[in-house]
C-alpha cells in the first residue's frame, strides 16, 4: 500500500518499498545512487536570506537513497534518512526491499565497508565498489577461507590500474542511475512540503512512482520479429 512505512525509532531511518507499485518484471544488475550531497530541502530560509544572514538551526535536510534499476533507470526501493545518516548504513534496507534476485551492485566509494560488502554476499551478487585510494588487503592470502570480494577487487585494481578495472566490470552505468536522480530532481525540485517526517516519506515515495510511471510511458514500444 502506498501509504504503508517502516519505522526504527534508534536510527530515524524509514523504508519505502518502491516495487510494489511497479508490475513489471526487473532486470539482474542493479546500481545504487544516493542524494547525499545536495539532499531533500525540508523547511528553512531562501538562498537569498541564507547568503545575507547565514544558515539557521531552523534549515533541515533529508537524504534519499535509491536503488536503481541498471536497465530501465526505474527506481527499485528507497530510504530516506536524515541527513546525519552514513550512506552505508541504509544498503542492507535498500537491498531488503528488492525481492527479485540481483546480480551486480554498483556503488561509490562511500559503500567501501564490511558491512556492505556482507550484504551484497548475501543477495550472492558482485560487488562493483572502488576501494578507498589508500585502501589495504584486509585479509591476506595464507587464510585456509575464501579470499575476500573486496581485497580480490583492491588486487585486481593493483594490477591494471583504477580506470580499467572499472572498464571491466561496467562501472560507467552508474551514470545511469545519476541521471535517474537528475531526472527526480528536476521533475519535483527537490523539495518537500511535509513537515513530519512520516509524511515526508510518503510525498517521497509517491515522487519516486510517479517518475517510474514517467519512465515507463515515455519507453519505445517493442515487438518481437
Amino acid at each position: 500500500m502506498l501509504h504503508q512505512y517502516s519505522e526504527t525509532l534508534d536510527t530515524q531511518i524509514f523504508s519505502i518499498n518502491i516495487a510494489n507499485g511497479k508490475p513489471l518484471i526487473y532486470k539482474a544488475s542493479v546500481i545504487l545512487v544516493q542524494q547525499s550531497r545536495t539532499g531533500i530541502k525540508v523547511y528553512g530560509e531562501g538562498e537569498w536570506k541564507t547568503r545575507q544572514h547565514g544558515i539557521s538551526k531552523r534549515r533541515t535536510w533529508r537524504k534519499l537513497h535509491l536503488a536503481v534499476d541498471e536497465a530501465t533507470g526505474e527506481i527499485l526501493s528507497g530510504v530516506v534518512t536524515d541527513n546525519s545518516c552514513h550512506d552505508s548504513e541504509v544498503l542492507g534496507e535498500l537491498l531488503d526491499e528488492i525481492a527479485d534476485p540481483i546480480s551486480q551492485v554498483d556503488a561509490d566509494g562511500a559503500y567501501d565497508t564490511a558491512a556492505c560488502y556482507d550484504y551484497i554476499d548475501e543477495r550472492g551478487a558482485i560487488a562493483g565498489i572502488p576501494p578507498q585510494r589508500n585502501a589495504k588487503i584486509w585479509f591476506h592470502g595464507n587464510r585456509k577461507t575464501p579470499r575476500h570480494p573486496r581485497d580480490e577487487n583492491l588486487r585486481k585494481i593493483r594490477l591494471v590500474g583504477r580506470a580499467k578495472w572499472k572498464r571491466l566490470i561496467n562501472y560507467h552505468r552508474r551514470s545511469l542511475a545519476e541521471t535517474t536522480m537528475f531526472r527526480f530532481k528536476t521533475a519535483f525540485g527537490g523539495k518537500v512540503s511535509s513537515r513530519k517526517m512520516n509524511r515526508q516519506v510518503n510525498e517521497l515515495k509517491v515522487q519516486c512512482l510517479v517518475l517510474n510511471r514517467m519512465i515507463q510511458v515515455a519507453k519505445p514500444d517493442s515487438y518481437a520479429c
